[in-house]
């Protein structure tokens, strides 16, 4: 569970509706956060082990495609901020007089609010390279298909993926903790740019990859045809398979984070109400603390598969050879 709430708890003047949600059964939910990063760092180490190979002189070269190279850094970068979930739940749970200190503004001992603001930016740094490199794959998915795509290119992706990361993430936690961790969190003018760099990513991700998406299919289904203007049952087959293992990328994404950010949405509104104890926003709250608690259960979004060796090499056949570019997808 990554929100940017985690930051916001590290300042002792932080605002009612973080207040709301951190105070609400606290143990059971880093509990639960601890379980479901666990399963979900099981589940990523799981997914960066090497495959098997064919072998033989008609086996394709070892050299993996960028689309699997950015798979596996978005892997990794959830990996480890699922490591960064599981060490902070932990230190949560087991040490809860280190956790209280967290709250005092007086300055004495900074290594509680050190711990808290580093995990926090530890947690978001990483979650957002691994949106961004997310987004690379649907651009690098599409520029394979109008074969603009090379080798160079996994640097610009690197350069692009960590870059905007560390820049959003540092910009964030300026405006957040400035001047000081012990008077941040004063007004929404200090929380507002912290929220939008950690959602920014997240919410280019959704709306720009499904459009890039539909692009490479359509471009594909161009590729396909564009020999004989026809398709054959094995191309239909082939195209259908890039449509839907597109959809289901964007499946993962939005049931991992859909939650997010309706509970990100309902904790906005109540911090704009001047009163959020209210009656007539109960089932505001309500609503907040249960999509609070539905957070920590979602999968692992870099769980997303590509096409087989098998599949890949079908396809290239039946469009337009061996020298097909898609083969890189």
């Amino acid at each position: 569970m990554a929100s940017p709430r985690l930051g916001t708890f590290c300042c002792p003047t932080r605002d009612a509706a973080t207040q709301l949600v951190l105070s609400f059964q606290p143990r059971a939910f880093h509990a639960l956060c601890l379980g479901s990063g666990a399963l979900r760092l099981v589940l990523g180490l799981l997914q960066m082990l090497p495959r098997r190979r064919p072998a033989g002189p008609g086996a394709p070269s070892t050299s993996p495609p960028a689309s699997a190279r950015i798979l596996r850094a978005a892997t990794a970068c959830d990996v480890l901020g699922c490591l960064g979930i599981i060490i902070r739940s932990t230190v949560w749970l087991g040490f809860p007089d280190f956790v209280e200190n967290i709250n005092d503004g007086n300055g004495t001992d900074i290594w509680p609010a050190a711990f808290c603001v580093g995990s926090a930016m530890w947690i978001q740094l990483l979650y957002s390279a691994c949106f961004w490199w997310l987004f690379c794959y649907a651009v690098d998915a599409y520029l394979v298909i109008r074969r603009s795509a090379g080798l160079s290119t996994i640097v610009l992706y690197h350069i692009m993926a960590w870059g905007l990361a560390v820049l959003l993430c540092a910009e964030g936690a300026i405006m957040l903790y400035y001047p000081s961790v012990s008077r941040c969190e004063r007004g929404l003018d200090h929380a507002i740019p912290h929220y939008i760099t950690t959602y920014l990513p997240l919410l280019l991700v959704l709306m720009a990859n499904p459009v890039l998406f539909q692009k490479t299919v359509t471009a594909v289904a161009s590729l396909l045809k564009g020999r004989q203007g026809i398709y054959t049952e094995n191309e239909r087959r082939m195209g259908a398979v890039i449509k839907i293992r597109f959809f289901k990328i964007m499946l993962v994404l939005i049931s991992c984070w859909l939650s997010n950010i309706i509970n990100e949405s309902l904790l906005f509104y109540l911090e704009m109400q001047p009163d959020i104890d209210a009656g007539s926003l109960k089932r505001v709250r309500d609503a907040a603390k249960t999509t609070w608690f539905i957070m920590t259960e979602t999968p692992s979004q870099a769980q997303t598969g590509h096409l087989d060796p098998e599949e890949k090499q079908e396809l290239a056949k039946a469009a337009l050879g061996t020298r097909l570019t898609l083969v890189s997808i």
